[in-house]
Order: structure tokens, then C-alpha cells, then sequence
């Protein structure tokens, strides 16, 4: 007994000192430019120079700007937004600090400075707030559910979202103390609550990785939220097609 106590607190405190690694994975690969968009520079307020991609929206319709998941890239997050911008849907996909080649670390603030950038940029290229939306998968729904409370955007969609990180690592590891290990908090549903906005909520029956219960309840808190289900799917939900044209569905509606 003795030793299994030494090894359950040896994994405790290895996944706490390790958490960020593991939460950030950052794949490094600089990711091709894919056809279609123009690669920008996004300037944080501590001073970092972030690579990402844009395509401008055609005449009337809106502009997305787009969060990827934490393994997720710039190819990714193209597969991602492909239904919407073969649309005329304009796109600005944000790489995160220290993920492909972009300099600095990733956290929870970081994440949100990069998101600030991504909103600075379009309203230098004269893209108003109301005629953005914001998305988020994953992980990157936290930095749009962030964004969403402080900017007056046209409306906020969630692929295969946690309510919070606490909650997502707790269904995953339920046998640790997962809710006191969690540094970064990511407290989507307290923030959905607030908002004056439209919101969809897209998740897999499937999903492995986070409960689709979790965007169930995310929905129900929205004001004016819209849950979506698709059955059999998992987690990479985002990069489904029929999710994408769905997304593309919703945004052409709003006003």
C-alpha cells in the first residue's frame, strides 16, 4: 500500500509540473500557406510577432476568426474553415504563441493576448467588430469564449467545447484530484452565460475526449444559444465537412 501511495503522489506531481507540456503540445512545423489566403503578422501587447493566415470575405458576408485546438495548426484550422470560405466567408486563422514557429509560450493570458491581436488586426484592415464571428475548437474555444465577452461580435460558435478545464480534466482523469491540479481555467460557461450574442454549440456524440454533455449544458446556459449534434462523431468533429457546412449555415443567417 505504502508504494502504491508513493506512486499515486509521483503522478500527481509530475502531471503538475509537467501540465503545461501537456496541455500546450505546440507541434513546431511551419505550416504551408494554404491557396487561397495571404499570410499576415499579428502584433501582441508583449510585444510578439505572431504568423497567420487570412482570406478576405467576399461582398455581404462576414469574416470568422478562427481558434484551433491544442494540437492544432494553420493546416488544420484551413481543412477546418474550408466549407465556410468556398462560401465567400472571409477567414482569419490565428496561430498561437509558440506553436509553428511563432515565438513565446503558451498560457491561458498568453492565449488571450493572441486573440486580442487577431481582433486588433481586423479593425485595422477596417473589418467592424459586428461583422466578425468568432470560433473556436477545443481548447480554442476558451480564447473565443474570452473574446466573445469582450468584443461585440456578430456571434460566437464552440467545436466540441469544455464547460471548463477543471471539468475536462476531471472526465478525464476521475481517479486524481484533477480540479485542484489545473493551473490554466479556461471557465467557458461561467463567461457564455453573459453574452449578448448568438451562439452555436457543435459536438460529437462520440467524443472520447470531452463529453458532449459539456456542450449540452454550454448551449442551455447561452441567452441565445443553438446546440447542434452529430451522431457518431468524435472529437475531431471540426474538420468533418457536414460540421463545416453547418457552421456556414448559421453564420449566413445571422443578421
Amino acid at each position: 500500500m505504502v508504494a502504491i501511495a508513493v506512486a499515486y503522489l509521483a503522478i500527481i506531481i509530475l502531471l503538475w509540473a509537467l501540465q503545461s507540456r501537456l496541455l500546450y503540445p505546440a507541434p513546431q512545423e511551419l505550416a504551408p500557406l494554404t491557396p487561397g489566403y495571404s499570410e499576415v503578422q499579428l502584433q501582441t501587447v508583449d510585444g510578439l510577432s505572431l504568423r497567420a493566415f487570412y482570406r478576405a470575405a467576399a461582398e455581404g458576408q462576414k469574416t470568422v476568426v478562427y481558434f484551433h485546438g491544442n494540437g492544432g495548426s494553420l493546416v488544420g484550422a484551413s481543412v477546418s474553415n474550408a466549407a465556410l470560405v468556398d462560401r465567400g466567408i472571409g477567414a482569419l486563422l490565428v496561430e498561437y504563441r509558440g506553436y509553428g514557429g511563432n515565438p513565446g509560450e503558451p498560457s491561458e493570458e498568453g492565449l488571450y493576448q493572441d486573440g486580442e491581436a487577431a481582433m486588433a488586426w481586423l479593425n485595422e484592415q477596417g473589418i467592424a467588430v459586428s461583422q466578425t464571428v468568432i470560433i473556436g475548437n477545443s481548447i480554442g474555444g476558451g480564447v473565443a469564449a474570452e473574446l466573445a465577452i469582450r468584443h461585440e461580435a456578430a456571434g460566437l460558435i464552440l467545436v466540441s467545447p469544455f464547460t471548463s478545464l477543471p471539468d475536462a480534466a476531471a472526465a478525464n482523469l476521475w481517479w486524481l484530484p484533477a480540479r485542484s491540479l489545473v493551473r490554466d481555467q479556461y471557465r467557458n460557461a461561467e463567461k457564455i452565460a453573459g453574452l449578448d450574442m448568438p451562439a452555436l454549440i457543435q459536438h460529437g456524440t462520440n467524443d472520447g475526449l470531452i463529453p458532449d454533455s459539456q456542450g449540452r449544458l454550454l448551449a442551455s446556459a447561452a441567452p441565445s444559444g443553438e446546440f447542434q449534434s452529430f451522431g457518431g462523431l468524435g472529437h475531431e468533429l471540426s474538420f468533418v465537412r457536414s460540421s463545416g457546412e453547418a457552421r456556414a449555415d448559421w453564420i449566413e443567417a445571422l443578421p
